[in-house]
């Protein structure tokens, strides 16, 4: 089961961006565009997390935090504040007002993700799913270890965010520029031959006597991962 998340941010392009990288780490999202429209999606079904915008129209962020801890449904359930306040009393109201975490604006996706798995691993742990297996290969999201059979395999950081995406989305194929997106990120400018080049890396890392390549070359279209091969 997919955690579902709840994004409450009135800002189209941020709550796009946070949609899109949710979504394509396998979380299930919701959007609202305002504080009382976040109350009705909660009171329809609850969500596992909710990414809360402090400057909302209708209702503000902390006055929505404060009306989701008194339902019964949603008392517990983990909520960052996103905001641009970054004073400390802010910090401290939000906090008080039932937020479980404060993040400032701009803040970077690996970190709120890091945020989201740590509340969602004391709220509902059986939601994260730390240790993907496909085949005979093994991936360990939190102590960031691979294993193919009894084999440690030791990749680098970028070999390992390919490795993660390809496990995640076993037999889809993926061109270089989307891989390209979802491993380095859509703000950052690096060239469609260095996806070949990180590839050939994990080839060589993953290669083992007599098992086959897992990754396989799409001719024209890009690179896909093989369960069936691992």
């Amino acid at each position: 089961m997919k955690p579902f998340v709840l994004i409450v941010e009135d800002e189209d392009a941020l709550s796009t961006l946070l949609e899109y990288n949710f979504s394509k780490e396998g979380y299930e999202t919701a959007i609202a565009e305002d504080g009382e429209e976040a109350l009705l999606i909660a009171e329809e079904r609850s969500p596992d997390l909710i990414l809360l915008d402090w400057m909302l129209p209708k209702l503000s962020g902390v006055e929505v935090c404060r009306r989701l801890r008194r339902r019964k449904e949603t008392v517990s359930t983990p909520i960052i504040m996103l905001t641009a306040r970054g004073d400390e009393t802010d910090k401290v109201t939000g906090l008080d007002y039932g937020a479980d975490d404060y993040l400032v604006k701009p803040f970077s996706m690996p970190e709120l993700f890091a945020r989201t798995r740590s509340l969602l691993r004391r709220a509902k742990p059986s939601l994260l799913q730390d240790i993907i297996t496909q085949g005979d290969i093994e991936v360990d999201m939190q102590a960031f270890r691979v294993k193919r059979g009894d084999n440690t395999i030791h990749l680098g950081p970028t070999e390992f965010r390919l490795l993660e995406h390809f496990i995640k989305n076993p037999g889809r194929v993926f061109s270089r520029e989307q891989l390209l997106d979802a491993v380095w990120g859509r703000d950052v400018y690096v060239e469609a031959r260095t996806v070949d080049v990180h590839i050939g890396r994990l080839r060589k890392a993953l290669g083992a006597p007599k098992k086959p390549d897992p990754i396989r070359t799409v001719r024209s279209a890009g690179y896909a991962f093989e369960p069936k091969l691992a």
